[in-house]
């Protein structure tokens, strides 16, 4: 059975910096895809950032330049690292892994950006 856990979620200061964590069990994120994925207040979820089995990582134009994604093979962890925190960042952020057969989300971790 397949888990997958988000942790990092919080309160950040406007301009600040926040690393948010995905791991999983039951799966290897080296296979196939992980994403990071928000959903803010009245807004559709969408994608941030994902990184393939390759090592491939595509980032959203929405938040270019200022968010990373990398995995961590040993720990079998994928890391969202943004800076430059803005309000509209506020928002849940969720993980999702595809391991060749199903789509799992995680239960999200609020982020909040405040001044």
């Amino acid at each position: 059975q397949v888990h997958v856990v988000e942790s990092g979620g919080g309160l950040v200061q406007l301009g600040g910096s926040l690393r948010l964590s995905c791991t999983a069990s039951g799966t290897d994120f080296r296979i196939y895809v992980t994403a990071w994925y928000r959903q803010a207040p009245g807004k559709e979820r969408e994608l941030d950032a994902s990184v393939n089995s390759g090592n491939r990582t595509v980032i959203a134009d929405s938040v270019k330049g200022r968010v990373t994604i990398s995995r961590d093979s040993a720990q079998n962890t994928v890391t969202l690292h943004f800076d430059s925190a803005q309000r509209e960042d506020t928002a849940v952020y969720y993980c999702r892994h595809f391991d060749g057969r199903n789509w799992y989300w995680g239960q999200g971790t609020q982020v909040n950006v405040s001044s």
